[in-house]
């Protein structure tokens, strides 16, 4: 539902009308406020909560009060933004077919919202930098890590198969080819096509995990040993 800037400022001033208008209002506010900074991502930027009210026609103070920094500004955007990717369930319990069946799902998405998560990811980016140099100061810190409980389930039927390190370490090496992170990769770097993005990711996917699975069955770890000539 797209709302007005009149009506939000107009829900935001009015607080008269009991407990229900101000939950009315107040979600009307919000949404103007989510759908114009998620405008300003999508144009490319990494908007402030002074930014997203100025655009928004609110005010500054009302902004605040609904998202009290950029880093809860920019991840209730992102959480926008990844929609059904949150609630995503598979009812198979083959892992490599649940594991295709979550990037079927999250890939297309992802691209959908391509710059509002390149935008997030340079906040993060920035913030990091900041941080390095001492100059981030008490600003809250933006993060992320969806994709590490989302992998988790999709290869939740090997959690019996796989000890524990080994269960780890696959949803660690899937969360390299899951993200706006394989569209910077495939797609700015290597020039790739949609298609062709999602086939190679698809790819090493699968390849992933039956190459945890074939470890497990022969007992290797799939790491070897540093020798003294390496």
């Amino acid at each position: 539902m797209k709302v007005s800037r009149q009506q939000a400022v107009n829900d935001d001033a009015d607080q008269s009308g009991g407990r229900g208008a101000e939950r009315g209002a107040r979600a009307r506010t919000r949404r103007l406020m989510l759908e114009t900074a998620t405008r300003l991502m999508q144009e490319g930027a990494t908007p402030s909560v002074s930014e997203v009210a100025e655009a928004a026609e609110v005010s500054r103070a009302t902004a605040y009060r609904y998202f009290p920094s950029q880093a809860a500004l920019v991840q209730a955007v992102v959480d926008e933004g990844l929609g059904p990717i949150l609630t995503w369930h598979s009812s198979s319990t083959d892992s490599e077919r649940r594991v295709a069946e979550l990037f079927e799902t999250a890939m297309p998405r992802i691209e959908a919202f391509e710059a509002t998560f390149k935008a997030a990811l340079k906040l993060s980016l920035d913030q990091w930098a900041r941080r390095q140099a001492g100059t981030l100061g008490g600003e809250p810190a933006f993060t992320r890590g969806h994709r590490v409980d989302l992998l988790k389930d999709a290869i939740a039927p090997l959690k019996d198969r796989l000890p524990p390190r080994e269960f780890k370490r696959l949803a660690q090496a899937l969360s390299l080819i899951f993200g706006v992170e394989v569209l910077i990769v495939l797609k700015d770097i290597w020039g790739l096509d949609s298609r062709k993005m999602m086939s190679v990711a698809q790819w090493a996917a699968g390849a992933l995990v039956r190459a945890a699975v074939a470890e497990s069955i022969s007992g290797g770890d799939g790491i070897k040993p540093a020798t003294a000539a390496e």
